[in-house]
């Protein structure tokens, strides 16, 4: 399923036809939000800090701002920029940073193996090169910034979050509010909140359909929208003010600033809000293609949205004196009014639904990284990939935005919230660009600092304007932030010291070998799935198990479900499988890889498919005896006696062995090299050769007795034959699935601040998030935890 998601659009990229349906598709999920800003940028902008004056500079000069705010950033740096620095099809901040991490050793994710590097998926985009940058070099030399890249990325990945919660709030508010022309003022007052906090439970509570269901209505409303606020641009600059086109001239923006001065500067967070949803273009690029959304937006929602902030200015350019605030809803023909409004609240639904479903993506590529506390994820479409529901982060978000729109009451304290998040992320987005095009383009380092200081100086100019509004609703982003960074960031370090501990606590396989009857240790039917972080080694929760329980199963598997800095691992290649100790001991490794937009739950039964994969092992490995007896009259016993094997895997693939080769995988296992302080964990040097399995026969001399050659492929089939009776029989027998249950608390000597982060803030969230038997969809009758107290 990720394999052929990755590669549907690949054979028809050449095709406009194609392309033009994935342009109008993408209208619906990426550019909702961004569609419905002209509801309240000129009401959040006149909200306070400049007054609509009878010589228009201030309109003027905010549409000026609008206009190249809206050319420079979405237009000029994601469209032409950004969109290129995708990660094997995806955007967002987490394919920027697992992009750096492949072409730098920057990466924090402890069980790291060169095999991962074999991934079809794991390309570069260009060779490395023989002189590495300097820049490269001194990331990779100072371990500080490794946590840095990693605080930077999680502080973006925050305010996504928290614009999940402050854009529904702020576009359907927007939205509703247009319902003041139909009613009192009082009536307003009173009707607005409870319209808007039931549109908002409706919303949430529907999220657990999935968006396939109403998704086909996603696109024609906010075509439709697009269209009416085009429309009525047109109207309004024919009908009131011909001239407005001259405001665009950059010398506009000038004259503002230089009337209003600080209170113009100030004003520039309501202005930022007209790109709000700019993200969306990148983050949301894995579901369409680069193609698709440039001609969406430069052919249709740009131009769209130019003539809805123009026609805005033309009318308010005549009209300095109105019975209401400026807001949207003033400038749209009294006629007109009613099917307007309803068409802005779907609109606005839809945009809202896309930050939503983007929140959830977020927070599941957070977790599979180990940087967010595990929760369920349901997969809500069987045929769309990447469509998924989070019924804790549903609800708490629920609960938040309809906090916040109680608690701000208005678009002027939510906007001012919505401004600083969205800007704090397009920081961050321009800052991880900067370094793909160091590290991963091999771009001059000249060519960065440019990009960097161009459009980073004007992010830091709406960001400075938004942090004048802190005591005015920008207090909550930077709050929210705060808390999930810290999350965040505790529970990933306790992650890694986990992960340091079972390094350092490993047993070795002679340990394992030499448990027998001998010592009192029974072998029982079935299978015991042990599943460990480890790659490499008995992890010390087996040695706990056996030591306080004697017996172990029959068929022993040693499971790691790994993430890889990917975006998707292709299913043929997501196993690595190799033996623990000699075949008779009938004991294996099993490593199941998965990148940051896999959703773990991607199989019916995740035991059945394991078996099937060991089953296919067991064939390719005495295949390959079979081919070293052309050589030898001794494969059968090296085979049955070799005691090797912790450190040679295989890639088994979800096709039949005789359809593709299969890959070996030789490791050199070497000491761990773990450090102190919070730092990347390189437990294992590898090295790794691959050897396709050819079918091709070779033409060789050598004497060897055409009976004993007989007698030893007889003795090979007999053996593959009974291996593979021996795990059927396990599995008729019942599947044993044996995880550690972990209590983890400081060390003696840790700082206050370490020991107030482990004892209580990591285990308060280990306790009250879900266990990791819910990602595994482990049966409770088949579940088996060892207690196993970490101390970091």
């Amino acid at each position: 399923m990720d394999l052929e998601h990755g590669k549907c659009w690949d054979s028809s990229k050449d095709s406009w036809k194609t392309i033009l349906i994935l342009a109008y598709q993408s209208l619906g999920v990426v550019y909702g939000d961004l569609g419905i800003s002209p509801l309240y940028v000129y009401k959040s902008t006149f909200a306070e800090d400049i007054q609509h004056s009878n010589t228009n500079e201030e309109i003027f000069g905010a549409l000026s701002f609008v206009f190249w705010t809206l050319t420079l950033v979405p237009l000029f740096k994601y469209v032409f920029i950004v969109l290129r620095a995708d990660d094997n099809g995806e955007g967002g901040t987490f394919a920027l940073y697992s992009s750096i991490c492949r072409h730098a050793k920057v990466s924090l994710l402890p069980n790291r193996q060169a095999a991962d590097e074999a991934l079809s998926t794991y390309k570069l985009e260009q060779p490395p090169e023989k002189n590495s940058s300097r820049v490269k070099m001194y990331l990779e030399k100072h371990k500080f910034l490794h946590t840095a890249l990693l605080i930077l990325v999680l502080l973006g990945t925050c305010m996504v979050i928290g614009d999940g919660l402050l854009t529904p709030a702020i576009s359907v508010f927007s939205a509703v509010s247009g319902l003041e022309f139909f009613m009192s003022k009082e009536h307003h007052q009173y009707a607005v909140i409870p319209i808007t906090c039931f549109i908002i439970v409706c919303l949430f509570a529907l999220q657990h359909y999935g968006t396939h269901r109403v998704g086909f209505l996603f696109a024609p409303v906010v075509l439709i929208w697009l269209l009416c606020i085009s429309a009525l641009g047109l109207y309004n600059i024919i009908h009131w003010n011909s001239h407005v086109y001259q405001a665009l001239s950059p010398y506009y923006m000038f004259k503002f600033l230089k009337k209003t001065r600080k209170r113009g500067w100030m004003s520039l967070g309501g202005i930022l809000l007209c790109i709000t949803g700019s993200e969306a273009m990148f983050a949301d690029l894995g579901h369409f293609s680069y193609a698709a959304i440039q001609i969406a937006f430069t052919f249709l929602v740009y131009p769209a949205l130019i003539l809805a902030y123009m026609g805005q200015a033309a009318y308010l350019s005549k009209h300095h004196e109105t019975n209401y605030q400026i807001s949207f809803f003033v400038s749209v023909p009294e006629s007109v009014r009613w099917p307007v409004l309803v068409v802005a609240i779907l609109a606005s639904i839809v945009g809202s639904q896309a930050i939503i479903s983007g929140t959830f993506s977020i927070i599941n590529q957070s977790q599979s990284l180990g940087c967010f506390p595990r929760v369920k994820v349901v997969h809500t479409s069987d045929k769309i990939h990447g469509q998924i529901y989070i019924p804790e982060i549903n609800w708490v978000l629920m609960i938040l935005c309809i906090a916040v729109t109680i608690g701000f009451r208005d678009t002027k304290h939510i906007g001012n919230a919505s401004g600083l998040a969205v800007m704090t992320v397009m920081l961050v987005t321009t800052c991880l660009t900067a370094l793909v095009i160091i590290l991963c383009w091999h771009k001059p380092p000249i060519l960065a600092l440019c990009f960097l200081l161009f459009f980073g100086s004007i992010e830091l100019l709406y960001f400075s304007a938004s942090l004048t509004k802190f005591r005015e609703g920008a207090w909550l982003p930077i709050l929210l932030a705060l808390f999930l960074t810290t999350i965040m960031f505790v529970w990933h370090y306790a992650t890694i010291k986990k992960y340091e501990f079972d390094l350092h606590n490993k047993v070795s396989l002679e340990w394992l070998l030499a448990l027998g009857p001998s010592l009192g240790i029974a072998r029982v039917p079935g299978i015991g799935l042990v599943f460990t972080d480890l790659t490499s080694g008995i992890p010390a929760n087996f040695s706990r198990f056996v030591t306080n329980l004697p017996a172990f199963h029959r068929i022993l598997v040693f499971v790691c479900v790994k993430s890889v800095p990917v975006p998707h691992v292709p299913p043929a290649e997501r196993y690595l499988v190799g033996r623990v100790g000699p075949a008779a001991h009938r004991s294996y490794r099993c490593i199941v890889r998965y990148g940051y937009r896999d959703v773990h739950q991607d199989v019916d039964s995740f035991e059945s498919e394991l078996v099937d994969r060991l089953a296919d092992f067991i064939c390719y490995d005495w295949y390959k005896t079979d081919r070293t007896n052309l050589y030898t009259d001794d494969a059968v016993t090296s085979r049955s006696n070799e005691s090797t094997s912790d450190g040679r895997l295989a890639v088994i693939g979800t096709v039949s062995l005789s359809g593709a080769p299969a890959y070996e995988i030789e490791e050199t296992l070497q000491p761990a090299n773990v450090s102190g302080g919070f730092t990347s964990v390189e437990s294992v040097t590898d090295v790794i050769e691959m050897e396709p399995v050819r079918a091709v026969q070779r033409r060789v001399r050598f004497a060897i007795d055409d009976q004993s050659d007989t007698d030893a492929q007889s003795e090979i089939n007999l053996q593959s034959q009974q291996e593979l009776e021996d795990l059927f029989a396990a599995q008729q027998a019942g599947t044993a699935f044996i995880l550690g249950h972990s209590h983890v608390r400081a060390k003696q000597g840790s700082s206050l601040l370490k020991r107030l982060a482990i004892n209580f803030g990591y285990n308060f969230l280990r306790r009250n998030c879900r266990g990791p038997d819910v990602a595994l969809k482990v049966p409770p009758v088949s579940l088996l935890e060892v207690g196993m107290v970490y101390v970091v």
